[in-house]
């Protein structure tokens, strides 16, 4: 760590537009733009570093969920990692993630999610790819869904705290979903000044059985319907769902949607004419070990026992060998063990999310594990491909 860094929450007003001037500049923002980013995550949630008594970089902290195998692991997500030019390539933002990740740890927090703008940085800080970010897209006129099995209500006034519950049903069961921080449902409803939302139920009001969120948008030689957030619990719901972007047909020429790597509500359309529009990783990064394996759920039928060795270099209370025990969805952590796979604490990530098989990690250099080992990881982390619905 270098020493001349000081690291530190944002409290004061001249730090504030400060910061909100650096931010501006990393992600091109328009003037004034930052201060509705910094409004919405709360101040609170800022810390910065400064060098020479002037502030050159800060981050976000959004306290939140993650869903795995249908158990809420507490996390914290990092976004808006912001240096001034002219302090880039100086060590700022490697220690700037350093003290975030130490200050996390002495709070336990079991895991930390980001979006990475380059791998190589977040690398050195443990995290390491931990699912999937993707956007789909389809002619609309391809879809060929016309039957409507439920009724659409719009919602007036949009009001994100009426879909909660909804979300939750479908997060529970969907590897690497977000329990979302406010700040993700606001910038859902209300992104910017510029883009109209629109919101509608799938079903009854009194007992719908989804619900979908979109905006529209035209370009010189195309118009898209964008869905920003979906939920489909019902077979009914997901009919409903397909015939209801079906109708915009006269006017919208794509449809895209935010989805995993493989799409089960594609099933249903007559044709492989939907496909990836982008695909990206976000990265996980485990700041406690004992509290992460603890919390996540795992396969109800599995009872096994695994003995993990773990290396992390600047979290060293994460050093040693650990036994997992899993029965009945449940895992125990003790200390000790025959330690028959090995990794770093960055290779733990996604081997924890089940981004990756333990085999395919081990092919890739990932891990050491002898045959036992590698057998009871495989029970242990099965699951599906992790993903989330959210940027941030």
């Amino acid at each position: 760590m270098l020493p001349q860094f000081k690291y530190t929450t944002l409290t004061h007003t001249e730090d504030v537009q400060q910061l909100g001037y650096i931010l501006e500049q990393c992600y091109v923002m328009s003037s004034g733009d930052s201060e509705i980013f910094l409004n919405r995550i709360g101040l609170e949630n800022f810390r910065i570093i400064h060098q020479n008594q002037q502030i050159v970089g800060g981050l976000a902290t959004l306290p939140m969920g993650q869903w795995w195998g249908g158990q809420r692991v507490p996390m914290i997500g990092i976004a808006g990692v912001g240096i001034a030019p002219e302090y880039r390539g100086d060590g700022v933002a490697i220690a700037l993630m350093q003290h975030t990740l130490k200050e996390l740890h002495t709070q336990e927090v079991p895991i930390s999610v980001l979006y990475p703008a380059t791998q190589r940085l977040y690398r050195k800080a443990g995290y390491e790819q931990g699912g999937n970010f993707c956007i789909w897209e389809v002619p609309t006129e391809s879809i060929q869904i016309r039957e409507q099995l439920l009724p659409i209500q719009p919602v007036i006034p949009l009001n994100h705290e009426v879909f909660h519950d909804l979300y939750q049903q479908q997060a529970k069961i969907t590897h690497g979903y977000l329990d979302r921080n406010q700040a993700i449902w606001k910038g859902l409803i209300r992104p910017n000044g510029q883009e109209t939302v629109y919101g509608y139920f799938i079903g009854s009001p009194e007992q719908p059985q989804g619900y979908i969120i979109f905006s529209q948008h035209s370009t010189e030689d195309n118009t898209i319907l964008r869905v920003k957030d979906w939920v489909i619990l019902t077979n009914a719901a997901a009919q409903t769902f397909w015939s209801f972007l079906a109708n915009h047909r006269s006017q919208i020429k794509q449809v895209q949607w935010k989805s995993s790597v493989t799409d089960h509500l594609t099933l249903l359309l007559p044709e492989q004419t939907a496909k990836i529009r982008s695909h990206e990783r976000w990265m996980l990064r485990v700041i406690n070990v004992c509290k992460a394996l603890e919390m996540r759920g795992y396969p109800p039928r599995v009872q096994s026992e695994l003995h993990l060795s773990v290396q992390d270099d600047l979290l060293t209370g994460n050093n040693g060998k650990f036994v997992l025990s899993v029965a009945n969805g449940q895992g125990e952590v003790t200390r000790g063990g025959k330690g028959e796979l090995q990794l770093n604490i960055r290779h733990l990530a996604p081997l924890y999310t089940s981004l990756f098989t333990p085999y395919h990690l081990q092919l890739t250099g990932k891990l050491e594990a002898t045959e036992t080992a590698l057998v009871a990881a495989t029970q242990i982390f099965a699951g599906d491909s992790p993903w989330m619905a959210n940027f941030f």
